[in-house]
């Protein structure tokens, strides 16, 4: 049996709460639009493919998931997992994606400090691992997917994607 290969991935750069300190609905800025399909350019020079992306449901979460999955060289679904809206907990995200394993590779798109409360659960760290906007890691799984037993295969920060998605191929 293969790997399960999740990747995490904190939204892009999205706009100041509005007047009244909403933030369900702040959405990605044009840089941060910009960016992700940078991104993606290195996702894919890296011939990253993901069956699934499962997002958040606040605006900048879900327009982070719509960015790469219509970025990506491979078709991807797209779904909303409330768990990783920022009132969410990682128990109910992995309770959640226990449903969606088999549809792997998955990514998870959220928000700080949810994804690195995430990454530190699955991989038995004492300590959140630190997203920067945009920022993706991949954590494989043995299955069955359970907790604490994630290997971190890699980490970028959305600059090294970039670079990777502007060099030339080799």
């Amino acid at each position: 049996m293969s790997k399960l290969a999740i990747y995490l991935v904190r939204h892009g750069i999205a706009a100041d709460a509005g007047p009244d300190g909403s933030d369900y609905d702040r959405p990605l800025t044009a840089e941060g639009v910009a960016d992700l399909r940078g991104e993606a350019a290195g996702l894919n020079q890296l011939k990253v493919k993901w069956n699934l992306i499962l997002t958040s449901p606040l605006v900048r979460a879900r327009q982070t998931a719509d960015v790469l999955a219509s970025s990506l060289d491979s078709k991807v679904s797209v779904g909303v997992l409330a768990a990783l809206a920022p009132s969410g907990s990682p128990a109910e995200v992995a309770l959640e994606l226990r449903k969606h394993a088999a549809k792997g590779p998955v990514a998870l798109v959220g928000h700080e400090p949810g994804m690195g409360d995430l990454a530190a659960r699955w991989l038995g760290a004492h300590r959140p691992v630190v997203f920067k906007k945009g920022g993706i890691c991949r954590i494989d799984f043995d299955p069955p997917f359970r907790d604490r037993d994630g290997a971190l295969r890699w980490f970028a920060t959305p600059k090294m994607l970039m670079l990777i998605g502007h060099a030339s191929p080799a």
